[in-house]
């Protein structure tokens, strides 16, 4: 039974029926950890200064190191440090992780643009619906653009968009399109030896298939967090480092040529 569960499931879905099952034995051990917790505060005084609320369960969180998704915090720092290199007048994001948009616009006039457009206001930052195979912008008009960790779920229907086998492709190209002569583009992408599709999560490019989505960008940088990232990012890296490798993160910074 197991063995066939294994053939015909997909990866990712096995990884979760295990994790589901070990995390409900774990959870009751850590509620009844909790309990004695809450009895021994109590007995102690607990309630004297405030009223005695409901109860709000934390049992993830002693741990001799606050966990991180290196991804996600090795890019956005990555980008802000090129960033801080170019010295935009303004910048255009699209869909990077959004506390990203938030951040820089301390510092720069920030327009983000997403599929899913949260509602907020802050000042430096304006927020507008984009379709990213159909960016609302002329050709060239841009000078300083960022799409991080973004281009590999477009086509997969993960988020609502249509499937489209070709979507990153078309994304790439839109990004090109509106990229000024001289102008930055700051891209992100998971990254492996060889290419593949872990559907409908994301593509995983190999070196050769994200430098092909933009083959007429000229290439500034290109730095890697590898699967083993205890080292942290690892700037200007050599894409041989990719050898071996099978969810690593690529970061690209792209220039257009002058026209």
């Amino acid at each position: 039974m197991l063995a066939t569960l294994r053939y015909l499931a997909p990866r990712g879905l096995l990884r979760k029926l295990r994790a589901t099952v070990t995390g409900h034995r774990t959870e009751r051990r850590q509620l009844r950890a909790l309990g004695r917790q809450r009895d021994a505060f109590m007995a102690t005084g607990g309630s004297r200064r405030f009223a005695r609320g409901h109860d709000f369960p934390c049992l993830n969180d002693a741990n001799a190191q606050i966990p991180f998704e290196p991804h996600y915090f090795y890019h956005p720092a990555w980008a802000c440090r090129v960033l801080r290199g170019i010295n935009p007048v303004r910048h255009v994001d699209i869909s990077s992780i959004f506390a990203f948009a938030g951040c820089i616009s301390a510092f720069w006039p920030t327009e983000y643009y997403e599929y899913q457009p949260p509602q907020v206001t802050l000042d430096g930052l304006t927020v507008h619906r984009v379709d990213l195979c159909a960016l609302p912008f002329a050709d060239g008009s841009i000078p300083s653009l960022s799409c991080m960790h973004v281009v590999e779920h477009v086509g997969l229907g993960r988020y609502g968009d249509p499937i489209d086998p070709e979507g990153d492709v078309r994304a790439a190209a839109e990004l090109a399109r509106v990229l000024a002569p001289g102008g930055h583009l700051l891209f992100v992408t998971p990254m492996a030896e060889q290419a593949n599709i872990e559907f409908n999560a994301h593509r995983i490019y190999s070196y050769a298939a994200a430098m092909a989505l933009f083959r007429g960008l000229r290439l500034e940088e290109f730095s890697l967090i590898p699967d083993e990232h205890r080292g942290g990012i690892i700037r200007h890296a050599d894409p041989a480092r990719l050898q071996g490798q099978h969810f690593a993160c690529g970061c690209f910074h792209f220039t257009k040529p002058a026209a």
